[in-house]
């Protein structure tokens, strides 16, 4: 089954709870952390983390763009998250992460920006429960989808499969009605949509109308045959 994470990057931020309650039927409200350093932009952190956990049902996924991840990720676990992704472009120590993440409660999760290889960090795969492997640069939503990033999405997934994970492989950027099935072919099962969902007259008609697209093309996908 697919999960729709929708992106509160691009929803009204002076009507966050609002926004968070437009889309009570999405499986995840997925909240971008950007520090201005490691990318060109900056958004919200801890205080609107713990805000928002007490603001909505749905629970937090949170993705950090941010620098030092080994020090500031686990407080978003404090802060309410209930996922928290950190790249792996800015972990020091990535196990130890994860672990400290898990340990607190929360899912672990690692992202990939578009020019990372996934191979190098396979014997990272048992360590997390979700990896996240970006579709546009990160940094800024509204972005159009890099298709270069589908044979990523299928190697990483033959990798999940090879060691028989029960890992989570989401994508993010770009993704739209127009995107989201090849995501899913190519082997992904969450997925995080910001203007495809904010910018819709109806969010969480949606949310269910890409979760649909993404279940259709799941269910007859060749990595999730037998799955």
């Amino acid at each position: 089954m697919a999960q729709i994470n929708p992106s509160i990057l691009s929803a009204d931020f002076a009507r966050l709870a609002d926004e968070a309650k437009a889309v009570e039927g999405a499986d995840w409200l997925h909240v971008d952390v950007m520090d201005n350093h490691f990318v060109p932009n900056l958004t919200l952190g801890v205080p609107i983390v713990e805000a928002l956990s007490r603001a909505t049902s749905t629970p937090l996924d949170c993705h950090l763009m941010i620098e030092d991840a080994d020090r500031w990720a686990p407080q978003y676990v404090e802060a309410g998250a209930g996922s928290v992704t950190f790249h792996v472009e800015a972990a020091a120590a990535p196990v130890r992460l994860a672990r400290e993440i898990r340990a607190k409660g929360a899912r672990a999760s690692m992202a990939l920006k578009p020019a990372t290889p996934i191979e190098p960090y396979e014997d990272l795969l048992p360590e997390l429960d979700m990896l996240l492997i970006m579709t546009v640069e990160p940094g800024f939503g509204g972005q159009s989808f890099l298709d270069i990033m589908l044979p990523k999405i299928r190697r990483t997934r033959e990798l999940i499969s090879r060691h028989g994970l029960e890992l989570w492989l989401q994508v993010d950027g770009g993704v739209s009605e127009s995107t989201i099935e090849r995501c899913a072919d190519a082997g992904a099962d969450v997925f995080v949509a910001g203007s495809a969902v904010y910018g819709a007259k109806d969010p969480a008609e949606a949310v269910r109308a890409l979760r649909a697209k993404a279940d259709g093309a799941i269910a007859s996908a060749q990595w999730a045959c037998g799955h």
